[in-house]
C-alpha cells in the first residue's frame, strides 16, 4: 500500500528530509511480511535541485532553512539513496561548516545527536523499526552508532547496482518494489530479535520513563552487561540512551498537539525529575528549549 503525506505528518519517525517553506511531498510504502517485522516504511522524498536554489549560497556553509530541517534523534536506523546524484552530504547541526560527503547510497546509524541533510536530493529510503536493521547490515548495529556509512561498505557492489536500477525506474511503485526485493534477498529465513531486545522495546514503548537498565536486565534474566551488549548490537545504541530518546520524542509529539501545557505536570507525567530536567534533555536532543521549539514550528506553519 502506498500513501502520500505532507512533511507535518512525515515528521514523526522517519528522517525528515524536508525544507522549511517548500511544499515537499513524501510517498510512503508499507511492506508486507516478512519485511514488516523489521521495516516501518519505505519513503520517497524529492527536494529541490540546483536550478531551484536561491541567491546567497556561498561555499559549503548554509543556514538551516537553506539546507533543510535538523534531523532529531529517533533511536532508529535509516537507509537512504539519492537518485539525483551519487552523493549525499550531511552537516553538523551545531557547526554547519562541518560537512560529511558520502556516496549516494548510505546507512545512517542510530544517533543521540542531531544533524542536517543536504536538501538537493531526490531520495528513496527505508525507515527501520527500532532494532529492525540488524539482519540487513552484516555487522552489529551498534558499530554504526552516531555515524553514516556508504552502503557499498556493507553490501559491496550490489549497492551501486541497486542505486542504478532505482534511478532507471519510472514510478514510485517500481522503486519501492526494487528496494523491497533488495532487502528480501538479504533476509535470512527465521531471523528474529533476541527475546530480551524484543521485550525491552515493549517496556520502553509503554513506560515514558522506561525501566532502569539494571531492573530491565534482572527482569529479562540477563546480567546488566549482557543486556546492554545484545540491545546495542541489535538496536544500535545502549538501552538507557534509547529510552531517553523515546521519552524526548513522546514529549515532542505531545507539545506539538497541545497548545496549553502545564510544564511541571508534563515533566512528572513523562518521568522527568522536574521541569528543569525536561528542558535540559530537550535542549540536548533538539538544540532548542521546548518553548523555542514550539515557536519555531509556528513560524513555519
Amino acid at each position: 500500500m502506498m500513501t502520500r503525506s505532507t512533511p507535518a505528518i512525515a515528521g514523526g519517525k522517519s528522517l525528515q528530509f524536508t525544507i522549511s517553506g517548500i511544499d515537499t511531498i513524501f510517498d510512503f510504502y508499507k511492506p508486507k511480511p516478512p519485511l514488516s517485522k523489521f521495516v516501518d516504511n519505505f519513503w520517497l522524498y524529492e527536494g529541490y535541485g540546483p536550478e531551484q536554489k536561491g541567491e546567497g549560497h556561498v561555499g559549503s556553509v548554509r543556514s538551516q532553512e537553506e539546507e533543510g530541517e535538523r534531523i532529531l534523534p529517533t533511536g532508529t536506523l535509516e537507509l537512504a539513496i539519492n537518485l539525483r546524484q551519487n552523493e549525499l552530504r550531511f552537516y553538523d547541526a551545531e557547526r554547519p561548516e562541518n560537512c560529511s560527503r558520502l556516496s549516494g547510497a548510505i546507512v545512517s546509524g542510530a544517533s543521540g545527536r542531531g544533524f542536517t541533510p543536504d536538501a538537493e536530493a531526490f531520495i528513496i529510503g527505508v525507515h527501520f523499526k527500532p532494532g529492525g536493521a540488524f539482519p540487513f547490515l552484516g555487522l552489529p548495529a551498534g558499530d554504526l552508532e552516531d555515524t553514516h556509512v556508504d552502503l557499498e561498505t556493507l553490501w559491496g557492489r550490489s549497492a551501486g547496482r541497486l542505486r542504478e536500477r532505482l534511478c532507471e525506474a519510472k514510478t514510485s511503485a517500481d522503486r519501492f518494489q526494487l528496494l523491497q526485493g533488495a532487502l528480501l534477498s538479504r533476509l535470512c529465513p527465521g531471523v528474529a530479535q533476541h527475546h530480551a531486545v524484543y521485550a525491552a522495546l515493549e517496556m520502553f514503548g509503554k513506560n515514558h520513563a522506561g525501566p532502569r537498565v539494571r531492573e530491565a536486565a534482572k527482569y529479562l534474566g540477563l546480567s546488566q552487561r549482557r543486556f546492554i551488549q545484545v540491545f546495542k548490537a541489535e538496536v544500535g545504541m545502549p538501552p538507557k540512551l534509547f529510552s531517553r530518546i523515546q521519552r524526548f520524542q513522546q514529549t515532542r509529539t505531545f507539545i506539538q498537539h497541545n497548545p496549553s501545557i502545564n510544564w511541571a505536570d508534563l515533566a512528572v507525567d513523562r518521568g522527568y525529575f522536574d521541569q528543569s530536567h525536561l528542558i535540559r534533555e530537550f535542549l540536548e536532543f533538539s538544540g532548542l528549549s521546548p518553548t523555542d521549539y514550539i515557536n519555531r514550528r509556528k513560524s513555519f506553519i
